[in-house]
């Protein structure tokens, strides 16, 4: 009998069903399910609760009839009985572990359209509780059907032209990494950021650098660009440096108020110091933090963000760029990240590795990296 490594776990009545045996792979997560739950809230809205022992990184599907979240380095619990109320849109759920992701599959009554981001929301941890993912829906058409419906009136509306700000990290007197051949971290993401605007837009956004030139400028400045231009996707790109020469490999963070892990925490500070070399208007940049860190504001641009940094990671993978050992996204206090638009710091490459040092400072790297971050644009949802 050949056991097949997608894992289904089927709640039905308070009971388990194990279908198949766990991946190995699973048992490694960092993250585990606690607990699954549903409620009705006003407006006949249905609540899905999903617990976690950490905080979740997820994305979101809509396929007929079904919900289907997906949490990235999550175990899942074959002993969890979920709690579903009655008069929801829930009809069951399962758990289905795909690798070192665990699938949490909401089956429904009816049809549910995609949910907008201001009815999902990540809870920290609150006396008994954990983690909380929680998203509140109603029935509506399906994606499926809604695209078969657009294409069968053959309308053609036209698209939304989407404001991306690219940061190049660094600049002026501030180089950022150096590597041991001489290659400085400003000079390549500079060229990488003049690239990923040409292909950007040509791809039918509307893109904006911070700076085009080899020019200093302030966090707080960078952040108030993206502001300025209301724009809709905040990307700034560095280049790594480690103690061990042999670490190499991208990574991308997101904002949050505690860093994810050490490295996160060490690189966070190692970014924000670069206001250290001007510190004057300090005080007026601590000032902006805290308006654009209102309580609103940090959560609805921190799943908006996790959720674009997990789709560039994606891509990125795809495209056979090598990743630096950990979690697809990492999270930490950026300074260059505080702002309402949703955004993602994207490590390029660590300078300090002899091989990627050179790898970065060549065209057709520099277009690989771009090509994936394009995808990665062109595939996240704006309008949610």
């Amino acid at each position: 009998m050949k056991i097949s490594r997608r894992t289904l776990l089927k709640f039905t009545g308070g009971a388990v069903a194990v279908i198949s045996f766990l991946p190995r792979t699973a048992l490694a997560a960092r993250n585990s399910l606690r607990t699954v739950r549903t409620g009705v809230q006003p407006g006949n809205k249905t609540r899905l609760v999903i617990e976690t022992s950490q905080r979740p990184s997820y994305t979101i599907t809509y396929p007929t009839n079904q919900i289907i979240v997906t949490l990235a380095n999550t175990s899942a619990n074959t002993s969890l009985s979920p709690s579903l109320a009655s008069g929801t849109l829930v009809k069951s759920v399962t758990q289905a572990q795909v690798g070192d992701k665990l699938q949490i599959i909401a089956n429904l009554s009816k049809p549910v359209n995609s949910i907008p981001k201001d009815q999902i929301m990540v809870l920290s941890p609150n006396g008994d509780n954990d983690y909380r993912l929680v998203l509140d829906f109603v029935a509506g058409q399906s994606v499926a059907a809604a695209t078969s419906t657009k294409k069968t009136e053959g309308k053609t509306t036209p698209a939304k032209k989407y404001t991306i700000v690219i940061d190049a990290g660094h600049g002026g007197k501030d180089p950022g990494c150096i590597g041991k051949a001489g290659t400085k971290e400003k000079t390549v993401v500079l060229a990488v950021a003049k690239k990923l605007k040409t292909k950007l837009d040509a791809a039918g956004f509307n893109t904006y650098l911070t700076r085009s030139n080899d020019t200093y400028l302030k966090l707080a400045q960078r952040a108030s660009i993206g502001e300025k231009k209301h724009a809709d996707l905040f990307l700034s790109l560095h280049a790594n440096a480690n103690p061990s020469r042999s670490m190499k490999g991208f990574s991308i963070y997101t904002l949050s108020e505690k860093a994810s892990d050490e490295e996160a925490k060490k690189l966070a500070d190692a970014e924000n110091a670069a206001d250290k070399i001007d510190v004057s208007g300090f005080e007026q940049f601590d000032k902006d933090i805290r308006v654009a860190l209102s309580a609103l504001q940090q959560h609805a641009v921190a799943e908006m963000s996790v959720e674009y940094a997990n789709s560039c990671a994606k891509q990125l993978k795809s495209m056979k760029i090598t990743q630096q050992p950990g979690p697809d996204v990492r999270h930490a206090p950026f300074a260059v990240l505080r702002s309402t638009v949703p955004g993602a710091l994207i490590e390029l490459g660590h300078l300090s590795n002899a091989t990627e040092e050179k790898l970065l400072t060549t065209a057709s790297h520099q277009n690989k990296l771009v090509d994936a971050i394009v995808k990665s644009v062109k595939s996240y949802n704006f309008d949610v």
